[in-house]
């Protein structure tokens, strides 16, 4: 393989795997929010966030993390404000305090923030605009989240970016492929990537181990655990629905993301982790396997886009299925096999936003990958022609894209009114 496409997936990997504390879409408003408020120069008056459908499903049901509980657009707006810190990104809310809390609770209250939808805008767009007497401020987000677009200060650009984010240290996602990707896992030298993985082991597993240990949301993963037993497979989904169980909940460890989801970062790397751990597995195998987990969510998302109708806890956990194919000294066949026949299981599980039910998706995304794998494993493969696969493996990833970009677009807007009582 040549060193740029060394290069060019090591960089993807260090721009997907970066650490969040809570639920990505508050954690953009509350960033957005306190971008806001550090360009107007001092606390506002008030705060209106404009917000693309998407965002508003996917902050609506899940709480907001460092904020007692408590849940909703406002709320993750408005501790933007009063104690976010814009230069933290996606931890943004690291540093709020009890008395944040209570000085946020007392601004909504006074009805401190509105929020109004962006119709017909990208699936990730954001507005936060403050005021003061006469003076404004206003940021906005596209794209990714904390893609920053576009700065006003009293009617004049400050900023301004048309371009989408596609900078050339993020990588270039075009040139993923599933040959690729398994090649780049086997032969990278190890400590280039080492570093990153080891994160992404530690902070996910964290989390997951609070969400069994601790009572969180609707307890799916110690549900699963306390009814289904405790083998590997078992401890993959529970351990993985454990850990969305704890973030959508409220908890505010942080964890790696994927795909710019913290439940996606933790479906695509806890099952991996466990059979791993299993298998009395290296470290290196286990990053490489980590490796190949991740990549192969990230070319599937790439081709469904951030937000959609599509619920991203599928492609992760074809991905994880994948990486423990790889555990168990899986190739081309058995990975290109792993995804068709994951794909062709739940490819299409609606998202209706971020809120404790996630938890239950991802034990079932994962039960699929793994379900994808056993199949392989026995020589068991979809064949093409049924639904959405194809002889090649690049086509049917490509299907599901269009399925999920396209086809489901109607399905998200019927999604987001049912949601908003239209």
């Amino acid at each position: 393989m040549e060193h740029e496409i060394y290069d060019n997936y090591v960089a993807i990997l260090k721009s997907e795997l970066v650490p969040a504390l809570g639920c990505t879409e508050p954690i953009a408003l509350a960033f957005a929010a306190a971008k806001a408020k550090e360009v107007l120069g001092y606390m506002p008056e008030k705060i209106k966030m404009y917000c693309s459908g998407n965002i508003i499903k996917n902050v609506k049901g899940v709480t907001v993390p460092n904020s007692g509980g408590l849940k909703g657009i406002d709320v993750a707006a408005t501790l933007g404000v009063v104690g976010g810190r814009a230069d933290k990104a996606l931890e943004v809310l690291q540093f709020i305090t009890i008395k944040d809390i209570e000085k946020a609770k007392e601004l909504i209250g006074q009805g401190f923030c509105e929020c109004e939808l962006i119709d017909g805008s990208e699936n990730l767009h954001i507005i936060a605009e403050v005021i003061c007497k006469d003076e404004m401020a206003s940021v906005e987000v596209k794209d990714k989240h904390t893609y920053i677009t576009k700065i006003i200060k009293n009617n004049q650009v400050v900023f301004e970016r048309n371009e989408p984010q596609v900078e050339e240290s993020n990588g270039n996602k075009e040139l993923l492929n599933v040959k690729d990707i398994i090649e780049f896992a086997n032969t990278v030298p190890i400590e280039r990537i080492s570093e990153l993985l080891e994160q992404q082991v530690e902070l996910n597993t964290r989390i997951a181990k609070e969400g069994i240990e601790n009572g969180y949301g609707t307890e799916v993963g110690r549900t699963i655990m306390e009814y289904y037993g405790t083998d590997v497979r078992t401890r993959a989904r529970a351990m993985s629905a454990a850990g969305s169980d704890a973030r959508m909940s409220g908890c505010a460890l942080p964890v790696v993301i994927n795909s710019g989801s913290g439940n996606q970062g933790i479906t695509v790397s806890v099952p991996v982790i466990e059979y791993a751990k299993e298998m009395n597995a290296s470290k290196e195998l286990l990053y490489r396997a980590l490796a190949i987990a991740n990549l192969i969510s990230i070319h599937q998302k790439r081709y469904i886009g951030s937000l959609s109708a599509y619920c991203g806890a599928t492609s992760a956990g074809c991905g994880a299925g994948c990486g423990i194919a790889y555990l168990n000294g899986g190739g081309y066949k058995e990975i290109s096999e792993t995804i068709t026949n994951t794909i062709a299981n739940i490819g299409g599980m609606v998202c209706d936003g971020a809120k404790p039910s996630c938890a239950a998706k991802i034990a079932s995304a994962v039960d699929a990958g793994i379900l994808g794998y056993f199949m392989s494993a026995n020589n068991k493969v979809f064949a093409a022609g049924e639904g959405l696969v194809e002889e090649d493996v690049e086509k049917t990833i490509q299907n599901l894209g269009r399925m999920g970009r396209e086809g489901m677009r109607s399905t998200d807007v019927e999604i987001l009114n049912i949601m908003i009582g239209k």
